[in-house]
């Protein structure tokens, strides 16, 4: 089953460690257990720029798609046996210390 792990966090409190070296031994031990299947940090939101659409215009807005400020921060697909694997995989992750990891399956056809 596929899964993707959004990371969830305060964008002005993560650890100096994890600024300086990401993730550490998680994504290294993750790829080693063969369960990555890929995934992407992302630039902070306050460089991001959302669209919609109403009444045919196309309107843009600087900045996330929500007022929060917790943001998603990265993704990872994973692949695994079903969801309590994947609670397991999500537990490690260092950000599930001060953030959040979301866990949803993936739509396959």
């Amino acid at each position: 089953m596929k899964y993707v792990l959004m990371i969830g966090l305060d964008e002005s409190d993560v650890p100096e460690e994890i600024a300086l070296h990401g993730c550490g031994g998680w994504s290294a031990e993750m790829t080693r257990r063969d369960v990555v299947r890929g995934g992407v940090g992302l630039r902070p939101a306050a460089e991001a720029t959302t669209v919609r659409v109403r009444g045919g215009d196309v309107l843009l807005t600087d900045g996330p798609f929500a007022e929060t400020k917790d943001q998603i921060g990265g993704f990872t697909l994973i692949e695994c046996d079903g969801i309590e694997e994947a609670v397991r995989i999500a537990a490690a992750h260092p950000v599930a210390r001060y953030g959040s990891i979301e866990i949803r399956p993936v739509l396959e056809p």
